[in-house]
């Protein structure tokens, strides 16, 4: 038989308890967590434009056309954040522009040699300005905003 002067209140507290322990031994420290933040926003803008082109062109418009169109841009992107260690840094503009051009050139490549995929002149052009303004872009802005914290405060 349980406590009898238990109360609902009790439990929640435990609850919320609990839940901040488990909370509190998480692995990802705020710096880890500011890199893998900046990873998955990098990944999610890729996927944004192909997910774009793809649907401007219509082709390869299902799920397994958008993944095998996007793979040469994130594998660039991931040999990009290796070669140059951007989790150390990964608001820095500077990392920005290193991860666009890991981005665009590693993936032109493979996209053409690896996958078998066309690079037509203007894909080339499209996908280097975008990638440019995004890639960078968030970099920049995250930059600007971060300065202008700091001298307020």
């Amino acid at each position: 038989m349980g406590n009898l002067w238990r109360t609902q209140h009790d439990e929640q507290v435990n609850d919320v308890c609990r839940y901040r322990v488990l909370m509190s031994t998480s692995p990802l420290t705020p710096a880890l967590q500011k890199s893998l933040y900046a990873f998955v926003a990098d990944a999610a803008l890729i996927f944004l434009f192909i997910f774009i082109g793809t649907r401007n062109h219509d082709t390869n418009t299902d799920t397994a056309g958008v993944l095998s169109t996007t793979a040469p841009f994130l594998i660039g992107l991931i040999v990009g954040w290796c070669a140059l260690r951007a989790w150390k840094a990964p608001r820095t503009i500077a990392n920005g522009v290193g991860l666009w051009l890991f981005t665009i050139v590693i993936g032109m490549l493979l996209r053409r040699f690896a996958f078998d995929d066309g690079a037509a002149g203007a894909f080339i052009v499209v996908a280097t300005i975008f990638n440019a303004f995004t890639l960078v872009g968030w970099r920049f802005i995250a930059e600007q905003l971060s300065e202008r914290k700091a001298s307020r405060g």
